[in-house]
């Protein structure tokens, strides 16, 4: 086999653990993170993801020789999408490299057609005149500067691994078995977003535990489930109940990532099709309890929840000692504190797991999952978390989501109803709605969630992303909940009369960007 010579700047395939080869480039580690001990490896930043991490050399390949065969094998989105970014690196590269010849080309011409003519003539295109000691002027070279910090980056890069890496350079090289990997070798990732070095553990249980002036401790997941277009699915069987908005997305990508899924819904039309797919159909929640290890619900407010888990024939009933349930409705504290006593008391284990999204980030995976309960149960569901979702954050104790939760979607909906104002005040004084969204979206307040809200009224179309009622519950469950802290929530009080406004106008069932006609009417 070829020997496989690699530097930093070098783009490769880089293989960690169970995960599918992910493009990267080989960057300089911080200062204070150590090199994990034993077979050479390299510092590596992935295309398309937060991540960095440390990767054994027989883990590495050249990315050019192996683009078309790590293209064949590996599919989904975000891959796509870090094959892109790895493609507009080069792009960029290249570009600064046609500049850089095409200075120095400019510089040889000028020093040529200098010889060719006068020595005088030479001189004044060469260089700079300076006083002689006899009053005389004479030139002295023209210093060739290097080129800016930038450029000199992106010439290694591009020297390293655009140029040097041509088709065949390592024929038959094949990724290294990581069955018998030493767990603590190379398995660690370093976010961006984190401080060099911070609370760095395997990648099995990539975990980072911050303890927060409360004294409460919140235990962040590190894992940004970058890669889950290969996903080995856990061999438990799952069961969910609820297939609204959220739940058909969820349900949809567990199957399609090879999950055991047995399903039901208050209307049970809506579970044809996932059987059509491959999932098992439930009679009752408790039917699915009895029949699953791991049952999930996501339904519409805590009173729907509480029906689920104590109404006739609900979730309680099948609960036995080992039985896991996973409560991702939003709802308040409260409401899930007292499910997880109900359940645990039944010896069933708990946990809660919100999630933050739309009906398009579910139908993605692309979902951000907020946990809280039971630790061992939060690692059971990780390949379901991250069949579902682009990241999951553990945050301690039963209730600790709920909160979360709350907090973010009372700032989502305070949001939302701030640009449907400012929408409506634009028209009012005779300023362009269109002109308004475009310089918003040039600004620090730019996002896909501005972007795609703002659309939707521009056209009229309102079609439900997340529920307009879903919005005003959360506000007004945090506002509760800021009021059983004595917590003052002005802002998220004034946003939810207008969304009162707006179900006023049957607008319930309508996007939450609808929030809009409250202002029209």
């Amino acid at each position: 086999m070829a020997t496989v010579h690699l530097r930093i700047g070098d783009l490769v395939w880089g293989k960690l653990g169970r995960y599918p080869p992910w493009p990267g480039k080989i960057v300089s580690p911080p200062k204070d993170l150590k090199k994990p001990r034993g077979k050479k490896c390299f510092f590596v930043k992935f295309f398309g993801t937060e991540d960095h991490a440390w990767i054994k050399v027989e883990q590495l390949k050249p990315y050019h020789p192996h683009k078309e065969e790590m293209i064949k094998i590996n599919k989904g989105k975000r891959f796509q999408q870090a094959v892109d970014a790895v493609e507009e690196f080069i792009k960029k590269v290249k570009a600064k490299e046609a500049l850089h010849s095409l200075a120095e080309d400019k510089n040889r011409s000028g020093g040529d057609k200098g010889k060719a003519n006068t020595t005088e003539r030479g001189r004044k295109n060469s260089g700079k005149k300076v006083k002689s000691r006899g009053g005389k002027e004479e030139m002295t070279p023209r210093k060739r500067g290097r080129p800016p910090k930038e450029d000199k980056e992106l010439t290694h890069a591009a020297s390293s691994t655009v140029s040097r890496m041509g088709p065949g350079t390592v024929s038959g090289f094949k990724w290294q078995s990581q069955v018998n990997d030493d767990p603590q070798f190379h398995h660690f990732l370093l976010s961006q977003s984190e401080k060099p070095g911070s609370s760095l553990e395997p990648i099995s249980k990539r975990l980072k535990i911050l303890e927060e002036d409360t004294r409460s401790t919140s235990i962040q997941a590190a894992d940004s489930t970058a890669i889950n277009g290969n996903i080995i699915p856990t061999d438990k069987r799952i069961g969910f109940l609820g297939l609204g908005l959220m739940g058909s997305g969820i349900v949809a990508n567990l199957l399609k990532m090879g999950h055991i899924v047995t399903v039901w819904n208050r209307t049970a039309e809506k579970c044809d099709l996932f059987i059509q797919e491959g999932a098992r159909l439930g009679r009752t929640p408790a039917e699915v309890v009895s029949m699953c290890d791991i049952t999930f619900s996501c339904v519409s407010d805590p009173k729907a929840a509480k029906d689920l888990v104590l109404g006739p024939s609900g979730v309680l009933q099948g609960i036995r000692p080992g039985k896991c349930y996973v409560e991702m409705s939003t709802v308040d504290p409260e409401t899930v504190v007292e499910l997880s006593q109900v359940i645990t008391s039944r010896g069933g284990r708990f946990l809660e797991a919100p999630v933050s999204g739309s009906q398009q980030l579910s139908n993605e995976g692309m979902l951000v999952i907020l946990a809280a309960g039971d630790r061992s149960l939060y690692e059971d569901c990780s390949s379901c978390f991250q069949a579902m979702g682009k990241s999951s954050f553990f945050l301690g104790e039963v209730g600790n989501a709920a909160k979360m939760m709350l907090i973010l979607n009372m700032v989502h909906g305070s949001f939302m109803a701030t640009i449907a104002e400012g929408l409506t005040l634009a028209q009012a004084t005779g300023q362009s709605q269109q002109t308004f969204l475009d310089i918003l979206s040039q600004g620090q307040m730019a996002s896909t969630f501005l972007d795609q809200k703002c659309q939707n009224v521009l056209q009229g179309n309102f079609k439900p992303d997340y529920y307009l009622k879903h919005i005003q519950k959360d506000l007004r469950l945090a506002i509760a909940m800021g009021d059983s802290v004595n917590h003052p929530t002005p802002m998220a009080a004034a946003a939810n009369e207008v969304y009162k406004r707006a179900k006023a106008l049957d607008q319930s069932d309508n996007d939450m960007s609808a929030v809009y006609r409250a202002y029209i009417h």
